[in-house]
């Protein structure tokens, strides 16, 4: 059986900083697996072939054309099937596309969100259509074009707005009263608590009552907007977010429990142990052993 090749493919942290953004196609690239990391980067590409991408705890197995959207928050992997895979990747980071007053079609999108799918199919209709858009930048960013930066900000807000419109509108929602704009407000404050990168800068935000404060609201208004707009308890929320990273942390770091429990908040090891088994129906030593 031929050695799967393992690639980093987080190299270009350090280039993005500078520059913010980075193209490139994608060449024959059989057998490989790129390692399953926390990037600095956004990510979007376009790819024919056969893979399984490896999405914070879940897996997508797939085949033929597709868009995969990737988050700097969430970490993932990507191992190829097939013999030939090809297309496109465009990286950036969140500062280059800022600058965009067309952001908030970024921060709207599911495909980027915890517990969204980052896996859009694409028909040979739409392939050839996206081709030409990725084409474009590749070529635009090698240009001497005074406004090239903003010409880029609006192809990628263009395959962002294309991707939305492929998805069935009941998957997203427009912000249209104080109940959703507050709980979008929640959601955003709760995914910028992640990820935990150092047992030095432990989770602050634990509690309903720590985001309802932060966002100066009584709790039980907040409850309610949340309830009301997503048909979970901002608890629920919270909880489901600690456990995504708690099973990342336990899965891709060789952190100890204890030091994973104290990065997440927990005065002791104890409560951890005891949270992550109510969640999950195993302890988290079980978990990282059956997983890897």
């Amino acid at each position: 059986m031929k050695e799967k090749i393992i690639r980093v493919i987080s190299e270009f942290n350090s280039e993005l900083k500078l520059q913010g953004f980075k193209a490139f196609q994608i060449e024959s690239d059989s057998n490989e697996t790129r390692t399953y990391s926390r990037k600095e980067f956004y990510k979007i590409c376009l790819t024919t072939g056969k893979s399984k991408i490896h999405y914070s705890d879940k897996t997508f197995e797939q085949e033929g054309t597709i868009l995969f959207f990737g988050n700097p928050h969430i970490p993932y992997s990507w191992e190829t099937i097939s013999t030939t895979y090809v297309g496109y990747t465009i990286l950036f980071s969140a500062d280059f596309f800022k600058n965009s007053e067309r952001s908030e079609s970024l921060q709207q999108s599911s495909f980027f969100k915890i517990g969204g799918t980052p896996v859009l199919k694409i028909t040979s209709e739409q392939r050839d259509f996206l081709n030409t858009i990725f084409q474009k930048m590749i070529a635009e960013q090698e240009s001497d074009y005074l406004y090239k930066d903003e010409l880029i900000r609006n192809y990628i807000s263009l395959i962002i707005h294309e991707s939305l419109k492929m998805e069935p509108s009941e998957n997203y929602e427009q912000n249209k009263n104080a109940s959703s704009r507050l709980t979008s407000v929640f959601l955003e404050l709760l995914e910028r608590q992640f990820p935990i990168e150092t047992t030095a800068n432990p989770l602050q935000l634990k509690t309903a009552q720590h985001y309802a404060q932060r966002l100066n609201v009584h709790i039980n208004y907040l409850n309610r907007a949340v309830k009301e707009v997503t048909g979970k308890s901002t608890t629920a929320h919270i909880t489901e977010r600690i456990i995504t990273e708690a099973k990342a942390l336990l899965l891709h770091t060789d952190w100890g429990i204890s030091e994973i429990a104290y990065a997440l908040g927990f005065e002791y090891p104890t409560y951890f142990n005891n949270f992550f088994k109510k969640q999950t129906g195993t302890n988290p030593k079980s978990f990282r052993l059956t997983e890897v």
